[in-house]
């Protein structure tokens, strides 16, 4: 029996998946079976990215919904507030993370 050698999908990737599943109009098993993937990894990436079903595409970033036209309003900071943790995934294995206290 020959083993096939699965295809590694960054973020991007998977966002371009998920966005292609999103507009398709199939099941989910469908879709995978068309595209020759897992949907225990379908599943697992749009959880990850942040995508619910029957909602427009979106990234959830600290809770916070990106439109995608480039800014993401994270609210006001109050006053007395003094701890502040931002972290961001900027792909390619970088991530940034602010810590303020």
């Amino acid at each position: 029996m020959e083993k096939t050698r699965r295809k590694r999908r960054g973020a991007t990737a998977w966002r371009g998946v998920l966005t292609r599943y999103e507009e398709s109009g199939l099941t989910a098993a469908a879709f995978c079976e068309r595209e020759g993937i897992c949907s225990q990894s379908l599943y697992h990436w749009r959880t990850r990215l942040g995508r619910v079903p029957d909602q427009p595409v979106t990234e959830k970033v600290a809770g916070v919904a990106n439109t995608g036209d480039g800014f993401i309003d994270l609210g006001a900071m109050r006053a007395g507030s003094s701890h502040l943790e931002l972290r961001l995934d900027l792909g390619g294995g970088v991530l940034l993370h602010l810590v303020r206290d």
